[in-house]
């Protein structure tokens, strides 16, 4: 995989422990009703993700309100 680039998910993400973003719980749980197999995820799950296709560093930014960016650095 070539070196460089970024990637950039901007999010309601649930917190890793599932307990205090109740905005994001309350999206995953409409995506499981409106979608098949829907869902909303955490930021370690996100970073797990890019870590499992190359990226080499990422971190989670929370943002005002519920929102977060996760960043993924190649």
């Amino acid at each position: 995989m070539p070196r460089g680039g970024a990637l950039i998910v901007y999010e309601s993400l649930i917190d890793d422990d599932r307990r205090t973003n109740t905005f994001g719980l309350l999206m995953s749980v409409a995506m499981l009703l409106v979608t098949h197999g829907g869902f909303d995820y955490t930021g370690a799950q996100c970073r797990s993700w890019m870590a499992d296709v190359g990226f080499r560093d990422s971190y989670v930014e929370p943002l005002v309100g519920p929102d977060a960016t996760v960043v993924g650095l190649k």
